[in-house]
């Protein structure tokens, strides 16, 4: 198996996107003290709206920008935080906003568009969220649902291509549906690695529904003064939608061609699974209200593709359970574990962990099922195995890579699951799984994901995202969680069994 540059988490994880000190410029930021509404800070472009240059501006209170009307409407707004969460309009200096309000410590962040007409009335949009939502309860599989939400998502948002992005457990995200137009690449199946969305982007999905870049060739627009009076350190943009966008994703969606992005967070169990990842050749604003919807799409497909994943889920841990307790009465039954485990015909602990094949040793006396290596590999094997100082279920899909004399048998034994019985002495059950060759076609070169300038600093994202393939040996199929605990809880039946026999 080939070791991957992990620049999501040694590189690309570390960058402070939060506090980037820029937003871009299809939006204002207005920075206000919570206790009497005084602005602190605000985005330079404000002087466009109120003829006032940002040095005039910050010291201000916000009553002298708006009438008593408009001041009694947010007021009444922040003091109810889950009312306060929702977008609404504001006048300011006589333009007509749309705002949304963001919390702070002491202090109140204020995000603000100039509402403008829309390609899409409201109700419109409405209406086809609720066929999208019939449409997506229609579905019964993960597979369907995701079809069906990149293809109403594109047709409620009009972008040019959308797909969903699945993470991995090391968050490389592979594309498992799209819809769009010809014009753009297309990369149903392909895999992008983790850095592409690195930790930092993927913690902040957990605060934001979407992220939205209507054009990247955005003139970045600065915040004054730079730093906030209240914290003397940059305000956390975390919240913001008009956060501004670093320069090495600017360059990564000029690679890809496109000059508008919008990404939807999918949640699963509170964690991000996956992206819905819309994109258009020329530049394209959504409003306000059309980002709203997407922010509601975005709840509905989690809550579909959640109830979806927690059905199978309990679907296969009753059917593990049921094999389980099977298992548990054949070892009562024989009154000896490697007979009720392994050689019972009516099931064995490979049928209920997905093996291939397995072996049970105690106090020396191996008994084998199925296809595992020969026996001088199991005598070495067990041996390592003692030097780990196993206690519990230990189980790998690629135990080539951590055991280099797996290597020339990877065939048979790329995957084990170990049961320790008493591991001081080399008791053991030891489940293998054979080698699954993996094709991986990523979406460029992983390996060249992110290219260094010769000083070492400045960095640019690939510029292909041609299909690379590559081919992954010695792995096998990975052990589920579900497997695990089934695993884990045989493992605890196992050794009172046992010790119960030994002290009789």
């Amino acid at each position: 198996m080939m070791e991957r540059k992990n620049y999501d988490s040694d590189f690309c994880g570390s960058l402070p996107l939060n506090h980037i000190n820029v937003v871009q410029d299809y939006g204002y930021l207005l920075i206000v003290r919570a206790n009497d509404l005084q602005i602190i800070q605000c985005s330079e472009n404000l002087a466009d709206l109120t003829n006032l240059t940002p040095k005039e501006l910050a010291g201000k209170n916000l009553a002298e920008l708006t009438g008593p009307a408009q001041l009694e409407k947010l007021r009444q707004r922040l003091a109810d935080p889950v009312q306060a969460k929702a977008p609404m309009t504001f006048e300011l200096f006589g333009q007509v906003m749309e705002i949304l309000i963001h919390y702070k410590d002491d202090h109140i962040v204020l995000e603000m568009e100039k509402k403008t007409g829309t390609d899409r009335v409201f109700t419109e949009a409405f209406e086809e969220v609720k066929l999208a939502i019939a449409r997506l309860e229609a579905c019964n599989t993960v597979e369907e649902v995701s079809r069906i939400a990149v293809a109403e998502t594109r047709k409620i948002t009009g972008f040019d291509g959308v797909m969903m992005y699945r993470f991995d457990e090391d968050w490389n995200g592979t594309v498992i549906a799209e819809d769009k137009t010809d014009q753009l690449e297309h990369y149903l199946g392909h895999t992008f690695p983790a850095s592409d969305i690195p930790k930092q982007a993927r913690q902040l999905y957990l605060k934001n529904p979407y992220r939205l870049i209507p054009d990247r060739s955005y003139q970045p627009v600065r915040l004054y003064p730079i730093v906030n009076p209240l914290t003397r350190t940059f305000t956390d943009l975390s919240d913001c939608n008009i956060r501004g966008v670093a320069a090495v994703h600017l360059e990564y969606l000029k690679n890809m061609q496109v000059t508008a992005s919008m990404s939807i967070r999918v949640i699963f169990h509170g964690q991000l699974w996956g992206l819905i990842a819309c994109h258009h050749i020329a530049a394209r604003h959504l409003s306000l209200e059309l980002c709203s919807v997407c922010e509601l799409l975005s709840s509905i497909i989690s809550a579909r593709i959640e109830s979806l994943l927690h059905k199978q889920e309990a679907d296969i841990e009753t059917e593990l359970q049921k094999q389980q307790t099977l298992l548990m009465a054949q070892v009562y039954a024989e009154d000896d574990i490697a007979k009720g485990l392994l050689t019972n015909t009516q099931t064995s602990v490979t049928d209920v962990l997905s093996a291939d094949g397995a072996l049970c040793i105690i106090d020396g006396e191996l008994t084998i099922h199925k296809n595992i290596p020969d026996t001088e590999f199991v005598d070495n094997l067990i041996l390592w195995l003692q030097t780990k100082d196993i206690n519990r279920v230990f189980a790998t899909d690629h135990l080539p890579e951590i055991y280099e004399d797996a290597i020339p048998l990877s065939a048979v034994s790329s995957g084990i699951l170990v049961l320790p019985i008493d591991a001081e002495k080399g008791d053991f059950i030891i489940c293998f799984r054979s080698e699954v060759k993996k094709e991986i076609k990523w979406g460029g070169n992983p390996d060249q994901a992110i290219n260094f300038e010769l000083d070492g600093k400045n960095y640019h994202p690939r510029n292909s995202f041609k299909l690379w393939l590559q081919t992954v040996h010695h792995t096998s199929l990975p052990w589920t969680k579900q497997e695990l605990a089934v695993a884990e809880t045989m493992r605890g039946f196992i050794y009172e069994f046992q010790t119960k026999k030994d002290r009789f």
